[in-house]
Formats: C-alpha cells, sequence, structure tokens
C-alpha cells in the first residue's frame, strides 16, 4: 500500500449519511492515525461541527445525504482552505463544475483509492 505516514496525526470530518459505509470510512481513517470528526449524517449536523471551529486537515463528503446534496458544507470547507474529497455511487458528471477539481473516489470506497485521493486534495491545496 502506498506510504499513508502523512495522514497520520491528521483530523478529518467524515460526512455519511449510510450507517455501515460511514463506520467503514471511520474504521479505515482510525486505522491510518487519522483522528476522526464526525461521522455527520446530515448537512445540518455537519454544518453544526463545523460551527465549532475545530482545526480539520480534510474532509470526506458524500454528494447525496439523504437527496440533500453536500455543497453547503463543500463551500464552509473551501472558505477555511480546509481540502475535502467527495464519495458517490453517482457518475462525475452529477458533480457541478465549481467542484470539478475536488478528488472524487466512487463507492464502495476502496482505501487505496481514499488515500489517493486524500493525497491529491491535500496536495492540490497545500503543494510543497
Amino acid at each position: 500500500m502506498a506510504n499513508t505516514d502523512e495522514l497520520e496525526g491528521c483530523r478529518f470530518l467524515v460526512v455519511e449519511d449510510e450507517y455501515f459505509i460511514a463506520v467503514d470510512l471511520v474504521v479505515t481513517l482510525e486505522a491510518l492515525g487519522v483522528e476522526v470528526a464526525g461521522p455527520a449524517a446530515s448537512v445540518k449536523e455537519a454544518l453544526q461541527l463545523l460551527e465549532r471551529g475545530d482545526h480539520l486537515d480534510g474532509a470526506v463528503l458524500d454528494i447525496n445525504l439523504r437527496n440533500e446534496r453536500v455543497y453547503p458544507v463543500a463551500e464552509v470547507l473551501r472558505s477555511r482552505r480546509v481540502p475535502f474529497v467527495f464519495t458517490t455511487g453517482y457518475d462525475a458528471a452529477v458533480v457541478p463544475s465549481a467542484y470539478a477539481d475536488v478528488p472524487r473516489c466512487e463507492k464502495p470506497v476502496d482505501e487505496r483509492r481514499l488515500v489517493r485521493c486524500l493525497r491529491e486534495a491535500r496536495v492540490a491545496h497545500y503543494p510543497r
């Protein structure tokens, strides 16, 4: 597997409405040494977590949360310069052009792909 040391010690928000997928994401991230905020199952819940102002190094966002789109959360993260990735079962065509640069992991989320997407998002926001 790819080197995941750069994720160790980071804090990521997880926004996912499907319980078992959320649990899998949390377990995967924690195994990589990531501290997880959430998971939040709705836009409202995620925005409430963000209102706390806690430091975040990144986020994993499901695009469709019970027929509500996650884009308000993405906007807050973007305004704070917090890198994020989308997880979705949908085709890339459903992602608005404003988010064309955001890495997208198709469900079911593969750990290796998730790590690549997280690395890609972090490098895009924090180039070396």
